[in-house]
């Protein structure tokens, strides 16, 4: 694994924006082709493998938290419980999650962070990096599955799907609804019936939840968190409804932080995993403190002997967990954080694909690049 410098497209912008990314310039550059990772293909193996196995484990996890009623001690509240469980026992459609690993190439990938509910980046791992790869090194490849990955769960799904039919519905900003956009069109590909829409335009008849023209949903892909929904003043009908939401409720259980001292406790020293507590640092000299529900990198503490670095933000009010910090490897002065796709739940054969967002500083937040990557 290593990190080249590179002479960005001409007019990659227009190139970039073609693809669906809109956002890829702010007050800084967002998309960064000046530079690209590589990787051997033994370790894309090696991610691939973590990425599959940690699937496994998270599964279990999930059903070790629901037979031991963790809910509390992970900040969810009470109103959830009924959603998580039922969903859990009727295992409605899943479509994707991404892990975020630290990786040097070297050890074993370790999890910092499971992103099972509303995970971004999506459009620029499935389908940018692809493009620039294809214009750039056509003959090598990338660890990228994640469209065909796509359309075909889609397929699988569309029987399960009332009518075969999927709306989409995120926040009314840029980056989500091009994300929307883009799984809008990888399940029209699939031969699903959809369309997108704010998630502000479903309303509530009194008997079920309904779209901007008041047609009944049977399927909804929402690209908003489950904790907001909760918060919501239709919260009290979620359980009622017949609407099948996708990602479903128990995803709770995978996107909040608790989850990674649950499998700490599961499987203490394993190679994929991080020491973690709820209940402080214990004996950790260097430590990572994040919110149970936390997004962006906001409200972290990276803590070393004589150096703390904290990051702003509105989270934190469930509580927090603490975590070993992992080997803090650079590539060029930069940290960089792993992206691992999964696609579905096919047991042993879930990872779809990567994508490496790079920092000047440990935290990863929403100010971090995106960088392209490619393998022999």
């Amino acid at each position: 694994m290593r990190r080249i410098a590179a002479e960005p497209r001409a007019n990659w912008q227009q190139k970039v924006e073609a693809a669906g990314l809109i956002w890829h310039s702010g007050d800084q550059v967002y998309w960064n082709e000046a530079a690209f990772y590589e990787f051997t293909a033994k370790e894309v193996d090696a991610l691939e493998a973590a990425t599959n196995e940690l699937e496994k484990m998270t599964l279990a996890a999930a059903q070790h938290i629901v037979d031991n009623k963790l809910y509390a001690r992970m900040g969810i509240s009470e109103i959830a419980v009924p959603l998580i469980e039922a969903s859990w026992e009727a295992e409605p459609p899943s479509l994707y999650g991404r892990f975020d690993l630290a990786y040097d190439g070297v050890g074993a990938p370790k999890l910092l962070e499971y992103n099972a509910d509303t995970p971004t980046s999506l459009v620029e791992a499935a389908v940018v990096q692809w493009y620039w790869l294809q214009e750039t090194f056509p003959k090598r490849d990338q660890f990228n599955s994640l469209h065909e990955r796509l359309i075909a769960l889609w397929k699988e799904l569309k029987p399960y799907l009332p009518g075969g039919r999927i709306d989409f519905c995120s926040m009314d900003d840029i980056e989500d609804g091009m994300t929307v956009t883009y799984l809008e069109d990888t399940a029209q590909q699939a031969g699903l019936e959809a369309s997108s829409f704010p998630i502000g335009e479903i309303g509530w008849n009194g008997r079920e939840f309904v779209g901007p023209s008041s047609a009944p949903l049977g399927a909804v892909f929402k690209l908003y968190p489950w904790e907001w929904m909760m918060k919501d003043a239709f919260a009290s009908h979620l359980g009622a409804a017949k609407t099948i939401w996708m990602e479903p409720a128990w995803k709770m259980l995978l996107s909040n932080k608790g989850l990674l001292p649950v499998l700490w406790q599961l499987y203490p020293r394993h190679p994929y995993l991080l020491e973690a507590s709820f209940d402080g640092p214990g004996l950790l000299l260097n430590w990572v403190k994040k919110p149970l529900l936390g997004r962006e990198g906001a409200n972290i503490t990276w803590h070393q002997p004589g150096r703390d670095i904290e990051t702003p933000g509105g989270y934190g009010g469930e509580g927090f967990i603490y975590q070993a910090m992992a080997p803090p490897k650079t590539f060029d002065g930069k940290y960089a954080v792993l992206g691992s796709w999964v696609i579905g739940h096919e047991e042993g054969n879930a990872a779809g694909g990567m994508g490496v967002r790079e920092s000047d500083t440990p935290v990863i937040g929403n100010l971090s690049q995106f960088v392209p990557h490619l393998f022999d």
